[in-house]
Parts: structure tokens; sequence; C-alpha cells
């Protein structure tokens, strides 16, 4: 008998917007034992293909957005559509709608498996009300799940610290950031860009305050070096004024975002150093993938970049300090740093790993 598994909280699949679609994604199809059968929800909104099956994942959808506030009764309304349908494990990844748990908890007999996320009720983007009710539903997933997972040891050392009870760590996978591009390729794409290997910086991420975009800008501004921030810019009032204030920089390149896993891989691959501003969350996912492309990564000093790299990157608290790493940091420690990065993606963040923990959960 396979093992039924639901998996709730994302987008769906295939993945088209952020890392818990992109764990789904690599979880199912090739990665995922013969043993589990994967059911995953998906926001009918937002898919104008619907599939009804994906690399032998049951695809279910319900009516609502995925994301922003709808993320709320999105989750609420998943949870609901599993009940009575003989899973024997529900995972939820996030906790926006897990206010409901303790009601889930005590009609659901299978198991529950929950990751937290990187304490979404610490992130900027949230009013007073909007962090207190989400500090309240990872207060109840925390507290009912069989399993809850943490995605970095950071968040799993605050579970312990928080609520007094021990929770499983699973990172992210990055290695299917990795692409077979012949090098002429390559050139050719980075070329169309005014680029050339080993010119630029790189900075890749959601245009939110929380990701420090702003000081990686001024620490571009200041050390003259040439940065290329791709982002969702258009998306706030942030990420405008940002783009409109640095517009005459001549070093400083927006790009609004790239999905083409090619030209992505081409940019990650060839840049001078890879700048990651994270300051909330667990383990990013663009961080990992970058050190899949073997890369020196300058990260924003907080312990959960820190923990991901191994504390084995260069780190910065400031534009002022970004900006001196900038400039002055000399190619054999920048050859040392990708070397490290490289070294700890293979070790810890590959997906076929990741999968199997994840199954690991379920018994």
């Amino acid at each position: 008998m396979k093992k039924r598994v639901a998996i709730i909280g994302t987008q769906g699949v295939p993945a088209q917007y952020g890392g818990f679609e992109t764990l789904v994604e690599n979880m199912i199809g090739e990665n995922a034992s013969p043993e589990v059968e994967y059911t995953v929800l998906c926001s009918s909104w937002d898919y104008k293909e619907r599939l009804t099956e994906y690399k032998g994942a049951k695809l279910e959808y319900v009516p609502l957005h995925a994301n922003g506030v709808q993320s709320i009764p999105y989750d609420m309304l998943s949870l609901l559509r599993v009940l009575g349908r003989g899973y024997d494990v529900v995972l939820v990844l996030g906790v926006s709608g897990c206010v409901v748990l303790p009601i889930f908890r005590w009609l659901y007999r299978g198991r529950l498996v929950v990751n937290i996320d990187g304490l979404e009720h610490r992130r900027e983007k949230w009013g007073r009300l909007a962090k207190w009710f989400l500090r309240l539903s990872e207060a109840c997933a925390v507290r009912v799940a069989d399993v809850v997972v943490a995605d970095n040891k950071g968040i799993a050392d605050y579970v312990t610290e928080t609520y007094g009870r021990e929770s499983v760590t699973i990172a992210y996978g990055g290695d299917h950031a990795v692409r077979e591009v012949p090098q002429e390729r390559q050139l050719e794409m980075l070329a169309a860009r005014g680029l050339t290997p080993g010119g630029y910086a790189l900075s890749l991420c959601r245009i939110e305050p929380e990701n420090n975009c702003h000081v990686i800008l001024e620490a571009a501004r200041l050390s003259g070096q040439q940065l290329v921030f791709v982002g969702n810019w258009n998306r706030s009032d942030y990420g405008r004024n940002l783009r409109m204030q640095y517009a005459d920089c001549p070093n400083i390149c927006t790009v609004d975002a790239v999905y083409e896993l090619d030209e992505l891989y081409t940019l990650r691959r060839n840049c001078r150093v890879y700048i990651h501003g994270h300051s909330a969350g667990g383990t990013n996912p663009s961080l990992v993938e970058a050190m899949h492309c073997e890369v020196p990564i300058l990260a924003f000093d907080v312990v959960y970049n820190r923990e991901t790299t191994g504390h084995q990157a260069h780190y910065w608290g400031s534009a002022e300090e970004l900006a001196h790493a900038l400039q002055n940091t000399q190619a054999d420690a920048l050859s040392a740093n990708a070397a490290a990065m490289k070294q700890l993606a293979h070790q810890h963040y590959c997906w076929q790993t990741i999968a199997r923990r994840y199954e690991s959960t379920y018994a």
C-alpha cells in the first residue's frame, strides 16, 4: 500500500512562484519514493491550464489565490478539502491558515507535518494585526502538529526556545538551478545585457525592505561595483521608488524578474560575487541555488544566513560594510568562499536528500 500524502500551503505545481512551490516541484517526480503517492492542492485562480496530474502527483484546485491576504482562507479551505479523504499524511507548508489546526487535528486522525517557514510574523510587509494573527497561527501549528519542520537551525532553535519542543531541520535543495549551458551561449546571453564574466555583482530577490534592497543599492553606489539586481521592481512603491532613485547610477542595472532557467544560471555562474540581503526567513532558496553555482557569497549577517553558509561566506551589516567588501576582498579569498559554498551545497542542499528527509517524517 502506498502512503497517501496531501500537500497544502503552496500556489501549486508546476512551480511558478516561490520557495515552497520549488520544494514541492522537486519532492514529487523522480525524487519521490515509489511508496509515496502525493496530492498537491493548487490555486485554480493562479493557473490558466489546470492539470489533473503532474510528475506522478495528483492535482486538486481551490478557488482562491494562494498568496497575500487570501493565503489564509486558501489554506483553511485546503485543509477542509482533505478531510475524510483517507490521506495518511497531511503536509502543511507555512502557517497562514494554521489557526484552524486545533479543530482540524480533532477531526483528522492521520499524521500532521507542518513546515512553519521563516517566522512569517516578523516580516516587515505585515501590519500589526497581521503579525499578531500569524504569530497565533504559528503557535497553533507548533502545538498540534505531529512533526514540526524547520528549514534552518536558527528556526529550530527558535521553536525550542519559544515553544519548548523539538523540530526536524530540513533545508531546501538548489541543484535544480545548475544547467548545461554551452559556454558560447552563456557569453551571448551576457553580451546581450552588456556584461562580461566576472565583471559584475549579482543580487536576486523579491524587492522588499526585509531583503535589504536599499542597502545593496547604496553599497553598489558607494563602491562603484557594477551591480545587476534582478527582482519584481514594479510590484510595490518601495521597488518603484528605489528603481527611480538609482536610475542615474551608471554601474547599477535593475532588471525585471528573470524566469528563464538557462539565463538565471548564466547570470549566477558568471558573476564576481552574489549578494544575499535577506534578513528574515530560514534557509532561503535563492541562496542555496547560488551556492550550487559555485560563486562567492556576500550575505547579510543574520543567524539564518550564517547557518546556511556554514559560517564560511563573507558577511555584512550595512551599506558601508558591503561596499568595503566589494572593493577590498581579494581574489583568493573570493575563490575560497566559492569553493566552500559549492561543497556545502553538495553536502546539504540536494533535492533527493531533501525529499527522503521529508518522507522520513511520514512514518
